[in-house]
């Protein structure tokens, strides 16, 4: 058990377990979110380990009561940030509740400071399970040009950067961008987006704020490459990241730089040699991520290949953990800031939440390597 150092682990919030958003009505008609799709997941094939169930119920996260109980838990296992996903479609903000009614509203939001990942991707009919078979079917685009790029850039920094347990970086308020090449799509290129992305920073600054920390999803340290949005953008990784203006980056999901159908065992040295890659083509600091698995069949009604097999334990989980955290000790010139995917990630079987497959199994990994004694 670590009883000297602290590291900030940080964990992602998918915030769709709550029925306070209209909008999610067309995808979860019950009017609980996304709970309703955990709620009906099936096994769907001989050994396969759902349905799994949440030990804490089918509970509101938009409710402030349940996130205080959430919060305690999370910080009395040693997570002491959460990344809550963040949407803006069609012109106005999405599944927000989560966060503002639950989390802001929480009396004990010090003991776990947030920070926000703009998951600027499309919608398709993914999360609706009776019609996720359907391919490429966007209802909302993710994409914004510079004038819808500006307010949403001066709602964040007024409504959230702000925030007393909003989390920084020496100083800084961090935001996460998912899809850097849908930010460039619609800003019309990567000198644009770099413009873009000066103003942001130059506004946060003029509001009060000592500047901003931008941190990139990374789904894989050889991708970073948005030719295909910008012909003339055909830079090498490192190239392209100080272009664009990046602070830093991390990962979200494990299986976006590596193949998943298999033991999680044989997954983890893939895991340390995407952060090898990562400290060779970049110059800028890249905080270690680890996932706890991947399989989205809950939100199918026929099997999908992309399974993490087997193993994905508590055990091997911590196994993980301690890379992560040997990472973040031999890069002591940055913040031993560690991602985990995630907090409630229950339809990608990926979550520290307690179930009733190992109980606390998770969280209790997560004490034993980063818990303070």
């Amino acid at each position: 058990m670590n009883t000297t150092k602290l590291y900030d682990i940080a964990a992602y919030i998918w915030p769709s377990y709550t029925g306070d958003e209209p909008r999610t009505r067309m995808f979860w008609p019950e009017g609980g979110g996304e709970w309703e799709t955990v709620r009906k997941a099936a096994a769907k094939y001989p050994g396969h380990t759902w349905p799994r169930r949440p030990l804490w119920g089918y509970c509101n996260e938009a409710d402030p009561y349940v996130m205080e109980m959430q919060i305690n838990a999370a910080a009395d296992h040693g997570v002491n940030v959460f990344i809550y996903d963040w949407y803006w479609y069609d012109g106005r903000p999405f599944l927000e509740q989560c966060l503002n009614n639950g989390y802001l509203r929480a009396r004990n939001n010090d003991r776990v400071k947030f920070y926000l990942m703009w998951a600027n991707h499309d919608v398709t009919h993914l999360w609706d399970r009776r019609i996720s078979h359907i391919e490429d079917n966007i209802i909302w685009q993710a994409a914004v040009n510079r004038a819808e790029f500006e307010p949403i850039a001066l709602r964040l920094i007024e409504q959230y950067f702000k925030h007393p347990s909003y989390y920084t970086i020496h100083g800084k308020p961090v935001f996460m961008i998912y899809d850097i090449g849908r930010l460039v799509q619609g800003l019309g290129g990567l000198a644009q987006t770099a413009d873009a992305l000066n103003w942001f920073r130059a506004q946060a600054v003029q509001r009060g704020l000592p500047g901003l920390h931008l941190q990139l999803t990374s789904w894989g340290a050889e991708r970073l490459n948005l030719r295909e949005v910008d012909p003339e953008a055909d830079f090498p990784p490192g190239e392209t990241a100080k272009r664009i203006g990046l602070d830093s980056q991390t990962h979200y999901q494990m299986c976006h730089f590596t193949p998943i159908d298999r033991d999680y065992t044989e997954i983890i040295p893939d895991m340390v040699k995407e952060w090898e890659l990562m400290d060779t083509l970049y110059d800028i600091p890249y905080f270690p991520h680890v996932s706890i698995g991947w399989d989205n069949n809950p939100r199918y009604q026929v099997f999908r290949p992309g399974v993490v097999k087997n193993n994905n334990t508590p055990e091997n989980f911590q196994k993980a953990l301690e890379l992560a955290k040997a990472y973040a000790d031999a890069h002591p010139n940055q913040p031993p800031l560690i991602t985990i995917n995630s907090w409630n990630e229950w339809t990608e079987t990926s979550y520290l939440q307690p179930d009733d497959l190992y109980g606390y199994g998770y969280l209790e990994a997560v004490k034993r390597v980063f818990g303070k004694a």
